[in-house]
């Protein structure tokens, strides 16, 4: 398996951790890198991911809110809530990621950590946001 794959992996597992156990960012962090074995990189780019989750998570929810038609953010179940947040953080903020990317390892990453309905419904989300984000709908200063 990829690194980064891992690596979001791993972010996943942390913030579903953080968000089940109420924990702070670096309680979160802590627990997990002294608990499982990583490669220094994905330690990294996993940590990097949750920072930036926790950071924008305002803003990130309200986007899953806006585009997932008929779903409040509680209905969404925290493993694909997670994989969202994951990869609209990806979407909005890393630009060395190409966006079809981010969208594909959050499809795999759902269907191998959500339900079977899990991979189309991030997909359905996730290309919204990225034609939003395209036609310069979504601003960062929004």
């Amino acid at each position: 398996m990829k690194l980064r794959r891992h690596a979001r992996e791993f972010a996943l597992q942390i913030l579903y951790q953080i968000e089940v156990q109420n924990l702070d960012l670096k309680e979160g962090l802590n627990r997990f890198w002294e608990n499982f074995n990583y490669i220094d990189s994905a330690k990294d780019f996993s940590t990097k991911l949750v920072k930036g989750v926790i950071e924008n998570k305002k803003f990130i929810d309200t986007l899953i809110e806006k585009f997932s038609e008929h779903w409040r953010l509680d209905r969404i179940n925290w493993v694909e809530r997670n994989i969202l947040r994951i990869a609209i953080f990806e979407l909005l903020f890393m630009d060395d990621i190409p966006p079809k990317v981010s969208i594909n390892e959050a499809i795999d990453i759902g269907k191998r950590y959500g339900t079977s309905d899990s991979g189309a419904f991030i997909n359905g989300i996730l290309d919204q946001i990225l034609t939003a984000i395209e036609k310069g709908k979504i601003s960062l200063n929004s």
